[in-house]
C-alpha cells in the first residue's frame, strides 16, 4: 500500500518543468480555497433561519471532532511523514513537518461538505464543497505536502465524524445551540441593537 501511495504521489507531484500557471492555480487551491468554509459558516450563522444555524453548528462540531481524530491518528496511532521529510518528489510550498495522514485541509472541507449533503436544505452547497475538495486534494499532492492516501484517510474521517454528529444530535444540539446563540447575542449586542445583525 505504501509503494502504491508513493507511486501515485510521484505521478501527481509537480515537476521542474511544470507550467507556472498550473503552479499558481495549485497554490491558490492549496492555501486559500479553504477560506470559503469560514465565510460560508459566518454567512449562514448571521442569517435568520434557526434551522440553518443548527445545521451549521452541527457541521462545525463535526469538523472539530474530525480534526481531533486526525490528531489522535497522527500523534498516537500512526505517524506518517510528509513527502519532503522522507524526502520524496518536489515541494513547492513551505510546510511544517507535521504528520501527513490524514490531511487536515481535506478533512475540514470534506466534513462540512458531508454535513451539508446530509441535510436536504443545504445539499446543493454540500455538493459544491465536495467539488471544491477535489482540486484542493490535487493541489496539496501536486505541491508536495501530502500523499494521495492522506486525502482518502481525510474523506473517511470526515464521513464518520459527520454521521456521528448527526446521529448524536438529539443529545447536544438544543442545549449547545442555546449557549452559542446566547453568546452571539451578548458579544454582538450593540450591532443587533442598531439593526445591523439579526437577533
Amino acid at each position: 500500500m505504501e509503494a502504491l501511495n508513493q507511486h501515485l504521489f510521484l505521478a501527481l507531484n509537480a515537476q521542474p518543468e511544470s507550467q507556472p500557471l498550473v503552479i499558481w492555480f495549485a497554490i491558490i487551491m492549496a492555501k486559500y480555497a479553504i477560506f470559503c468554509i469560514p465565510l460560508i459558516m459566518i454567512k449562514g450563522w448571521l442569517g435568520k433561519s434557526e434551522a440553518h444555524h443548527k445545521m451549521i453548528l452541527t457541521a462545525l462540531l463535526a469538523t472539530a471532532g474530525a480534526l481531533l481524530i486526525n490528531h489522535l491518528i497522527g500523534s498516537l496511532i500512526w505517524y506518517h511523514p510528509r513527502p519532503f521529510v522522507m524526502p520524496l518528489g518536489h515541494t513547492l510550498i513551505s510546510h511544517a513537518p507535521t504528520p501527513s495522514f490524514p490531511s487536515n485541509h481535506m478533512t475540514i472541507v470534506s466534513t462540512v461538505a458531508f454535513s451539508f449533503i446530509l441535510r436536504p436544505a443545504l445539499r446543493k452547497m454540500g455538493i459544491a464543497l465536495a467539488a471544491l475538495a477535489l482540486p484542493i486534494a490535487w493541489s496539496r499532492i501536486y505541491l508536495g505536502v501530502h500523499f494521495p492516501l492522506d486525502m482518502l484517510g481525510a474523506v473517511i474521517v470526515a464521513g464518520l465524524a459527520s454521521l456521528m454528529m448527526l446521529w448524536l444530535q438529539p443529545l447536544y444540539l438544543e442545549r449547545f445551540y442555546g449557549l452559542t446563540r446566547g453568546l452571539y447575542r451578548l458579544v454582538f449586542a450593540p450591532l443587533i441593537a442598531r439593526g445591523l445583525l439579526h437577533r
